[in-house]
């Protein structure tokens, strides 16, 4: 199977069921757990947006001539408290009024510990799962990307707003009572809280008080106890027993690999079954 990768898909099951985008191709991963998985990359680029090939990535598979150009690449999307359009300054107002002004949600989420995080409403809980969150908590419903931005710093004051990737896929994490925790947020931010929905007296935050916890199991068979990436710029050929997925990261016996970090990279993907081991074999019956 040859192709260029994009972020994996998922749908919510337990576990999370997987498939890796190899080109125009779809390849399930959960049936592979146990198996040799080998990704071979073949030294070309090709831009996710426009198609081109590319000499580089950035921004995880933009060409740069998409990269300085677009606005889905601008800094205000990993910080939407610094909205363009809100500034007056979007490269693409119609793209920014596509994109920005629908309904966002802002969460709390356990992966490597409690985070706060935002997304569209539409990318619940595809967001939380590319995350490798064990435990998601839907707190606010917004009107806007730049408002949910504004509560997301609000609260980063009290908790963070990073994954730890290296924990998250060690799974060195404990269960959290996310109400309890979104509970004592709300008295210890009213004031900041109030102030935003001041701002937006006609789109006000709406609480979402009876929202319920959402947990998340993963496919892995076993987790790494210390964390080895893999980088295809250093080393095109990653291969090994797949051990598990999560989040956006497939976990090999020799080390993981992070595949939203390698779209439009065109790779080989090839897999084959582990021959059993004759020494776990149950003896022939007499």
């Amino acid at each position: 199977m040859l192709g260029t990768l994009q972020k994996m898909t998922s749908t919510l099951a337990s576990p999370v069921l997987y498939q890796l985008p190899v080109g125009d191709q779809q390849l399930a991963l959960n049936p592979l757990l146990g198996q040799k998985l080998a990704l071979r990359y073949s030294g070309r680029i090709f831009c996710v947006h426009c198609g081109k090939k590319s000499s580089k990535s950035f921004n995880q598979g933009y060409c740069y001539p998409c990269f300085i150009k677009l606005a889905q690449c601008d800094m205000c999307i990993m910080k939407p408290e610094t909205c363009h359009y809100a500034a007056g300054t979007c490269r693409e107002p119609s793209w920014g009024e596509e994109f920005c002004f629908q309904a966002h949600i802002v969460y709390l989420a356990n992966s490597s510990g409690i985070k706060v995080g935002i997304t569209r409403q539409t990318q619940v809980p595809t967001r939380w799962i590319d995350q490798g969150a064990v435990q998601a908590l839907p707190i606010f419903k917004v009107a806007s990307r730049y408002m949910s931005g504004l509560i997301e710093v609000a609260l980063a004051e009290h908790i963070s707003d990073k994954t730890s990737w290296q924990q998250m896929l060690k799974n060195n994490t404990s269960p959290l009572d996310l109400p309890a925790l979104r509970d004592q947020l709300l008295t210890t931010c009213a004031p900041e809280l109030q102030a935003i929905s001041q701002k937006f007296p006609d789109t006000p935050p709406i609480l979402l008080s009876e929202a319920e916890p959402l947990a998340i199991e993963y496919p892995v068979l076993q987790y790494p106890s210390k964390v080895k990436s893999f980088n295809f710029d250093k080393e095109p050929l990653v291969s090994g027993v797949l051990e598990g997925v999560k989040g956006q990261y497939l976990i090999f016996d020799t080390g993981v690999i992070n595949i939203r970090k390698y779209a439009g990279y065109e790779v080989e993907v090839t897999a084959e079954q582990v021959p059993p081991n004759p020494a776990q074999s149950p003896a022939p019956a007499e």
